[in-house]
């Protein structure tokens, strides 16, 4: 791990969790719900496991939930009320800021002083809070970005919109003001250093991690048929936000690339791929991808290749399992990655993942042996890695063999140990910093 040492300490008893923009109880794939959701999810669960009772505040968006959720024994969901429940886009929540603070900070009033000994937030706004309970509380804030503007404004896909100024500006007051930033892969924590003047000594790397458990190698065959596809069929699968960040559109031109060097070669070389070819898409409208919810049906038709197209919407992980196994290969074409978790889940399933060298994915995705990365977005390019896993048995059993050897280094378990020793670090520090009395807050 980047940065400060983490050394032995006593870890936290309880632990505030801040989540603003998005709930570990969504659906993963639906609106702003992804890897973040499930890093939350999997996280907080195993800390309950391991004694540690955790709260996870985010914004109400319907007014049938209830104020408190039991996600998992020791983990409970609290939704704040912050401006409108529904149709209140992602750029309008800096103005509920104010409004959820005030609940998360009314909620530690009910309790006795010292309740919580440590603030973990995720993404920029909820850092704004977490900012101003870590001073009200006198505990540590750890925050881990997930996504930082300056990055994803240097490699935006074409069309797609540039992060505001508020979050670039929102985003530098966080990274000062934190007593530990997490950064997903050493690429990130260098980023927090070099684009945002982050002190290393206060930036650490922690790897995310994959469900083992449930995430697993199996019959490919009988994965298929759940999903009525051919047992001989070339299944290329993406799975994921429909945004133009994610890049689904680029899986879309490799096969229409496919299917026309098929064609050069005669009528029926391309009839047989044509045949046997199925490009899964599993996901729905996210972000700026809301703005043309049927962009990539249209582009489907546009490039001629509906019939090998199917949609399906956002899946369980348990369902996610099914399509993982069905697929010859799983593509992650994305502008930017923080890391990939859709990368491990499906090199865990034994499927190789051919991805886009950006972000975290080339820690995700260990090239030539767990799968393939390819530099750019072109189309050539990718129809020819896609095309050496799914149109070579061979080679796709080597990198599925090794794909799974590679997910194995990556999990919650080891996730969490490492959060609940940051935690307990800055905790330590904080105390040392302040001359706050000894032992964890209270």
């Amino acid at each position: 791990m980047r940065g400060q040492r983490i050394v032995s300490v006593a870890p936290p008893r309880r632990v505030c969790v801040l989540s603003l923009h998005t709930s570990p109880l969504e659906q993963p794939g639906i609106g702003d719900a992804g890897g973040m959701n499930v890093y939350i999810e999997q996280t907080s669960v195993r800390m309950a496991q391991r004694g540690v009772a955790v709260e996870i505040f985010t914004r109400a968006t319907s007014s049938d939930q209830p104020p408190i959720v039991e996600l998992a024994p020791g983990v409970q969901v609290r939704h704040v009320a912050a401006g409108p429940y529904e149709g209140l886009a992602k750029n309008e929540l800096p103005s509920q800021l104010c409004a959820f603070t005030a609940g998360v900070l009314r909620t530690e009033a009910f309790y006795d002083p010292g309740h919580y000994d440590v603030v973990h937030s995720h993404y920029w706004l909820s850092g704004q809070a977490g900012w101003l309970a870590r001073d009200r509380w006198r505990v540590p804030l750890v925050h881990s970005a997930h996504t930082l503007a300056k990055v994803k404004n240097a490699a935006l896909a074409d069309g797609d919109t540039p992060e505001p100024r508020s979050r670039v500006i929102g985003e530098e007051q966080v990274v000062a003001e934190a007593d530990r930033l997490i950064g997903n892969t050493e690429a990130e924590s260098a980023q927090l250093v070099d684009m945002y003047g982050a002190d290393p000594a206060r930036t650490v790397t922690i790897p995310p991690g994959v469900d083992l458990h449930l995430f697993t190698p199996g019959d490919r065959y009988a994965a298929r048929a759940a999903l009525n596809l051919r047992p001989d069929a070339v299944v290329l699968a993406f799975v994921g936000r429909i945004q133009p960040l994610k890049a689904p559109d680029v899986l879309l031109h490799s096969a229409a690339e496919l299917l026309a060097q098929a064609r050069a070669e005669g009528p029926d070389a391309e009839r047989a791929l044509r045949g046997r070819l199925v490009v899964l898409v599993v996901g729905g409208p996210s972000g700026s991808g809301l703005a043309e919810p049927t962009a990539l049906q249209q582009l489907a038709a546009t490039l001629g290749i509906s019939d090998v197209v199917r949609f399906l919407p956002p899946q369980r992980r348990a369902d996610l399992v099914t399509v993982y196994r069905a697929a010859d290969v799983v593509a992650v074409p994305s502008h930017n990655e923080s890391f990939g978790l859709v990368a491990l889940e499906a090199q865990a399933c034994g499927t190789p993942v051919v991805a886009a060298a950006v972000g975290g994915l080339p820690v995700a995705v260990a090239d030539g042996r767990s799968g393939l990365l390819v530099p750019g977005h072109g189309a050539v390019d990718w129809a020819a890695a896609l095309a050496s896993v799914a149109l070579r048995p061979g080679y796709r059993d080597k990198l599925a063999a090794g794909a799974v050897q590679h997910a194995e280094r990556f999990s919650w378990d080891r996730s969490t140990d490492a959060l609940l020793a940051t935690y307990a670090d800055a905790a330590a520090e904080y105390r040392s910093r302040f001359g706050l009395r000894a032992g964890l807050a209270g």
